[in-house]
């Protein structure tokens, strides 16, 4: 039986996320599902942003879902992002995001792509320091293991999606040491798997251009952590935008299932929370970890039929009760 760990967060994940997994237990009846806190509202209630008890219950299940994250613009002082905590305390080390095109939500026909995203270090690991007045410092840093990781969970993912192309995006021109170990750790241990002959890469700046011209000539990218956050985001204009991208942050043996979108709080409580980049996260937490690839298939299929069915994705009219009906209805 699985096993999931519901951590809504904060604004708009405490309405995805109920939405999704009204979705997941359709297909999955006998799933249980355990909630935990996170997230800048849980920090504020108890002073710490993800509870020992979250880490927890997420080792417990071993997958999770995880909704949004409100965080303060400025350096709180016990803070750190629930998100960001999450990733690196439970060693989830890849992010996947897919970008495809969906019906009604993309401005183009005929993408269907993948981001592998370095999830634990670059300049997200959290060194930030002041080194002299007004003057502050972040630190990146790359390790080989962690490249090796990515690598080698790439060759899987490329392995099951029979992968025609595989792109690695980095900034060695500029940073030689940190980009040229990432660039060179990859392309070893890829060319080692036999994935040499589909092998190429960009610089991140070349990339972006190109994601932008012709995303219909990317399969799998592979980059580090900001380079890969910023390029999603991006990419995912393809898609729909935001309310259409999700994501799977995967470790060994766990994983938590993401909405890129972050909380919004502007439209919380309204119900306009559009929940299919929630249901399309818990599709990828179906398909990678939990390896039910005819229940994720069944799920994308469903969500497919809901947006050719409608026709629309307008929130004056479309709530986030309703287009999670829709898509059950779809199943």
């Amino acid at each position: 039986m699985h096993r999931l760990c519901a951590i809504p967060g904060d604004g708009i994940g405490r309405e995805v996320v109920p939405a999704a997994l009204d979705v997941l237990k359709k297909l999955l009846p006998k799933v249980k599902v355990e909630e935990a806190e996170g997230g800048w509202e849980c920090f504020e209630r108890h002073g710490e942003a993800v509870p020992e008890s979250t880490l927890a219950c997420m080792r417990d299940c071993g997958a999770g879902l995880f909704g949004a994250v409100s965080s303060p613009s400025g350096k709180v002082p016990g803070y750190r992002s629930a998100i960001l905590t999450l990733r690196q305390a439970l060693d989830l080390h890849v992010s996947l995001r897919p970008v495809r095109s969906w019906p009604v939500t993309s401005p183009k026909a005929g993408i269907d792509l993948m981001i592998l995203r370095e999830n634990s270090e670059g300049l997200y690991s959290g060194r930030e320091h002041w080194e002299a007045e007004g003057v502050a410092v972040a630190e990146r840093v790359i390790s080989k293991a962690a490249c090796q990781r990515l690598a080698q969970r790439t060759a899987d993912v490329a392995k099951a999606r029979q992968a025609r192309r595989i792109t690695l995006v980095h900034k060695a021109n500029i940073l030689p040491l940190t980009c040229g170990l990432f660039r060179d750790t990859c392309r070893d241990l890829l060319m080692g798997e036999g994935w040499g002959d589909v092998l190429d890469e960009r610089l991140v700046d070349v990339a972006a251009l190109q994601l932008v011209e012709r995303p219909e000539a990317f399969d799998l990218i592979v980059t580090t952590n900001l380079f890969g956050d910023i390029l999603s985001d991006l990419a995912c204009h393809w898609s729909g935008g935001l309310g259409m991208a999700p994501s799977l942050n995967w470790g060994d043996g766990i994983a938590l299932a993401e909405p890129v979108h972050g909380s919004a709080p502007d439209i919380a409580g309204s119900g306009r929370a559009n929940p299919l980049a929630a249901i399309l996260s818990v599709a990828l937490l179906l398909r990678y970890h939990w390896r039910e690839e005819t229940l994720a298939n069944r799920l994308e299929a469903a969500v497919q039929r809901y947006l050719e069915t409608t026709g629309h994705l307008d929130f004056g009219v479309d709530t986030t009760r309703t287009i999670a009906q829709g898509v059950i209805d779809a199943l």
